[in-house]
This record gives C-alpha cells, structure tokens and sequence, in this order.
C-alpha cells in the first residue's frame, strides 16, 4: 500500500492519508481482515506527527472501513459492498476535479450526473 501526502497541498494531512488508505481500500491493495501499518510506522514513513497518523485511522474507524486493536494496529474491515462504495466515491471524487478543471460548477456536474441516470 503506498499513501503518498503533499504538504503544499490545501488539504490537511490527516485527511490525504484518510484519502490514501481508501483509495488503497477501494482498489483492493489491501484485503479485508490485512493489518494497516502501525501509526508509527506510516508516521516515520510519511514525516508526519503520530497523532496526525491517528486521526486519519480514527476517521476510517468511524467509517467503519478499519478496526484499531491495542497492540495489534489497524486491521482493515471493509466487506465488499463498502468497498464498491468507496471505489464509486473515488470516481465521483475524480469526475468533481475534472468538471472544475473545465469550468463546469457542482451544480452542472449534479445535473449531468442525473441525466446520465435515463
């Protein structure tokens, strides 16, 4: 699983990490019931701060894509249905910033999106 940050970025770091380990979710690089790295590993991997590591596992734990265990780390917990969710999310993510990159607004992008439904 590779998660890469880009501090320069507007994003907060804690949600490009989040963003990183769903995307790895959703293609499926790593499998249900696959331990995560530990908070201190992908910390001393990315340079960030542990506890920016933590929020980002404490999010995917609300989403219910992880299940963090004291002394065991961050096991994956994603079924298939989330992750067919998540991958749908990731286009969807993809087809915003293209849209904006054209100049088309969300609004364009909702409509066209629900004309694509017939």
């Amino acid at each position: 699983m590779l998660i890469r940050i880009d501090p320069s970025r507007p994003a907060p770091l804690h949600e490009q990490i989040d963003a990183g380990v769903r995307r790895a979710i959703a293609a499926g690089e790593v499998a249900d019931g696959e331990r995560l790295p530990s908070a201190r590993e992908l910390a001393a991997a990315l340079d960030v701060n542990v506890h920016t590591v933590l929020r980002a596992y404490g999010e995917l734990r609300d989403d219910g894509l992880i299940e963090l265990r004291r002394g065991r780390g961050a096991v994956v917990r994603a079924g298939d249905a989330q992750r067919r969710r998540l991958a749908v999310a990731e286009r969807a993510r993809e087809l915003v910033a293209f849209a904006r990159r054209q100049g088309v607004s969300d609004g364009e992008v909702v409509e066209l999106v629900k004309e694509a439904q017939c």
